[in-house]
């Protein structure tokens, strides 16, 4: 089965979404749920299916400093199916091409995972939300 990503177009896709990210971000990282939704009306959402099954998200928003990538997402048992690759290839096609900087801050775990779609570091590592980051931006 090969991984289908998909936009997110109506409120329960967003649901689906939304309770990937507490599996992830809340209940598997410790974020603070409070923390997890911000911007949610201004962003374009994605989810990545396996056999019609949701098993990642992501987003893009369109913010002063460019098109930030953002809230990456995948369940645990589905780390090694392709489905970060995908979803960051399906938003990267949503957004390009662009005059302006597409950028995401990266966890610093996977710092090497977004360098190899062709992002880079920019400045020192960061925290946020109590996990340790990268500013990268995106070099056509």
């Amino acid at each position: 089965m090969s991984i289908e990503v998909i936009r997110i177009d109506n409120d329960a896709l967003l649901q689906q979404a939304f309770d990937i990210r507490v599996k992830v971000f809340v209940d598997e990282q410790g974020v603070d749920q409070r923390l997890e939704y911000e911007y949610e009306d201004e962003s374009t959402h994605f989810l990545a299916l396996l056999g019609g099954k949701p098993i990642g998200t992501a987003r893009w928003r369109k913010t002063d400093g460019g098109y930030k990538l953002e809230r990456f997402a995948v369940l645990q048992a589905y780390r090694s199916s392709g489905a970060g690759a995908a979803l960051l290839k399906a938003v990267l096609t949503d957004v390009l091409p662009t005059d302006e900087k597409v950028y995401l801050n990266a966890q610093t775990q996977v710092v090497n995972f977004y360098a190899k779609y062709g992002f880079a570091p920019v400045g020192k590592e960061f925290e946020e939300a109590g996990i340790m980051h990268y500013k990268m931006e995106f070099s056509k």
